[in-house]
């Protein structure tokens, strides 16, 4: 039966999911005073399919959650995940989306009304 472990590597700053002993996936941190801030999760094509980025995010934010640091979801997989799962114990600080310019949001750049 195949093991599946997720460590974290703090010199690589991410989170490895390991399949056996063969790097299936990580999820990329950085690492900021009281706050860890996730910016990439990526499976190998291999292993895609099989439910691992799901126990790689739920581990790595176990994890954070249990050493006290403030989860920043800046990878759009781990935003959904805390969107459709619930982290006991997790303080989640969603990141402020950036205005949008005077006249852009929803507007046709070119003037024309329809």
């Amino acid at each position: 039966m195949t093991e599946i472990t997720v460590t974290r590597n703090d010199e690589e700053s991410r989170y490895e999911l390991r399949s056996d002993d063969v790097l299936a996936g990580f999820a990329a941190f950085d690492l900021r005073p009281g706050s860890i801030r996730f910016t990439h999760t990526e499976i190998d094509p291999a292993f895609q399919g099989q439910g691992l980025a799901g126990k790689l995010a739920s581990a790595a934010l176990a994890d954070a959650a249990e050493r006290g640091d403030a989860i920043v979801p800046l990878c759009p997989y781990i935003a959904k995940y805390l969107e459709t799962h619930e982290v006991p114990g997790a303080e989640i600080r969603w990141p402020k989306l950036p205005s949008a310019p005077a006249g852009s949001a929803g507007e046709d750049p070119t003037g024309r009304a329809e």
